[in-house]
């Protein structure tokens, strides 16, 4: 039985293109996209695409399958707003990237482009031999809160407020007697050593005049030495404001000897910055106590026995 054409008329070679590009899926972004879901329905049949290769290729009519090249080709006949789009994608990709870079210099993570360390050349004195260069990072040392970070890893305290540039006290002329008036002058000179220990960090002289069994002068000597190891202080300072009492103390028999004076001063005092390795705590405000020492008359010179500092309310 033969089966009549459905049109008489035949259809060209390029009619042929045309419907079929008429009929292919409209491309995306990157490829091509479908607007919606294609069905298969009766009388359809999928045709490869094809292109002209003039006389004698492969397939009827000198037609060939379309490949790679058909696929580039397609990619590249995207209207103008896929071409923004793409355009735009690759834009901010570079800028995360770039952004991610920036980052990572600052953080220190890697270097900036282009940076190499520097060499210097150094040689043993007595070695003779040609100088090995050595890399080194940045000439400046590191900083922490306004202080270099010194090669122990502890903040480095700053030169115009070195541990020489405070002088030790002078016992004054007036602590020699064996008087309430020398007790009083001997009290106010131990404060002076006290402030002196806080600074420099040298707790001889403090120790030198407290009684080896005085847990006020250990306390104090122990604190300090703890700060030191590892640390630093200065600005410390305190002054008598007032002086409250100076009377005898009676003889205990066990921690007060004979021929003990108390004395009691007001004071005012500062606590200065004190740092320990990498932290650092700075106390300005004057604040007033009130410092209570005992000190007894031994070998011809006054010793702190007792002491107790109580800070106003």
């Amino acid at each position: 039985m033969e089966i009549p054409p459905l049109s008489e008329r035949p259809v060209s070679q390029e009619e042929e293109e045309a419907f079929l590009r008429s009929i292919q899926p409209r491309r995306g972004l990157f490829g091509r996209r479908f607007i919606g879901p294609r069905r298969w329905r009766p009388g359809w049949a999928w045709l490869p695409r094809v292109h002209h290769r003039g006389e004698g290729g492969p397939g009827e009519g000198g037609a060939a399958f379309s490949g790679g090249t058909s696929g580039v080709a397609a990619w590249l006949r995207a209207d103008l707003v896929d071409w923004g789009i793409r355009i735009a994608v690759v834009v901010l990709i570079v800028a995360g990237c770039y952004a991610v870079y920036i980052n990572g210099v600052a953080e220190g993570w890697w270097r900036a482009w282009g940076e190499k360390p520097t060499a210097i050349p150094t040689r043993s004195a007595m070695s003779g031999r040609a100088p090995t260069p050595t890399a080194t990072g940045s000439s400046r040392a590191p900083m922490s809160g306004g202080y270099q970070v010194g090669p122990d890893g502890v903040l480095v305290r700053p030169a115009e407020h070195a541990a020489s540039t405070y002088t030790l006290p002078e016992l004054p002329q007036a602590a020699t007697e064996n008087s309430e008036r020398g007790a009083e002058a001997a009290a106010e000179h131990y404060l002076a050593l006290l402030v002196y220990a806080w600074n420099t960090g040298d707790t001889t002289p403090l120790a030198d005049m407290s009684d080896p069994s005085s847990e006020f002068a250990n306390t104090y000597i122990t604190n300090i030495g703890d700060l030191y190891d590892g640390g630093w202080s200065y600005g410390t300072s305190s002054r008598v404001t007032d002086v409250l009492r100076v009377e005898p103390v009676p003889a205990n028999g066990t921690d007060v000897p004979e021929n003990s004076i108390l004395v009691k001063f007001h004071i005012t005092s500062v606590d200065g910055i004190k740092c320990h390795g990498l932290r650092t705590k700075e106390q300005t405000d004057e604040y007033g106590s009130t410092l209570s020492i005992i000190l007894t008359w031994r070998n011809g010179g006054w010793k702190e026995i007792q002491g107790r500092v109580i800070r106003d309310e």
